[in-house]
């Protein structure tokens, strides 16, 4: 089996669809206060081993293990306020994987970009790297990242991953794991409320996920 999955919501069709209408739809007014020094310098961002642009911002700095990689594809959509919540992304999924990596969930960067239930699943899928005794190696590419909703500081983002280049890995022996025979379980997607807290940030607060989903394929 290859790297661990996220909790997957047993109703995800259901709930999917309650994210979105609770979030509506439009814009937020504040675009301003949403910028973020270095949230976005291009297309295709990697974010291994340090995210230097969190440090940059005063906000806590994130560390990966050297054989860690995520590259998250799109960010710059010219909106201020979408850019900060397509950043605000990278740094939810690498503060998990940085938890996983330090074996720690009291990293600063965990509870800064990740609340409430979010918070609570990522916890768990977190605990279950360490009740194994794994971590993970490799790439986990992010791409299709899209903001759907968008209104009072509520917003619901849609992405996939491709995790055909990463694995588990064994602590203690070292050993990764091999691949699965369908290559449709490399493929997550996933849907999140992002909310924006009184220091700016856009905090991941519900985060679904689906194995071998088609929307992904």
């Amino acid at each position: 089996m290859k790297r661990r999955s996220l909790p997957v919501a047993a109703a995800f069709a259901a709930t999917a669809a309650m994210l979105l209408t609770a979030c509506g739809s439009g814009d937020d007014s504040s675009k301003d206060s949403d910028k973020i020094a270095g949230a976005d310098t291009g297309e295709t961002t990697s974010a291994s081993p340090s995210a230097s642009a969190s440090e940059a911002a005063g906000r806590p700095k994130i560390t990966l293990a050297e054989d860690m990689e995520n590259v998250f594809e799109g960010g710059k959509t010219g909106d201020p306020v979408k850019d900060a919540i397509l950043y605000d992304n990278t740094q939810a999924v690498s503060a998990m994987d940085e938890a996983v990596y330090t074996r720690s969930l009291q990293k600063p960067s965990f509870g800064t970009y990740l609340a409430d239930d979010a918070a609570r699943d990522a916890a768990v899928w977190v605990q279950g790297f360490y009740d194994d005794g794994i971590t993970w190696t490799g790439k986990v590419r992010y791409f299709s990242r899209e903001i759907t909703s968008l209104k009072n500081n509520v917003a619901t983002l849609t992405y996939c991953s491709d995790e055909s280049k990463s694995f588990n890995k064994n602590l203690k022996t070292g050993k990764t794991s091999g691949a699965v025979s369908d290559p449709a379980d490399y493929m997550v997607f996933y849907n999140t409320r992002l909310q924006k807290d009184a220091k700016g940030i856009w905090q991941t607060t519900d985060l679904i996920s689906k194995r071998g989903a088609s929307q992904c394929q």
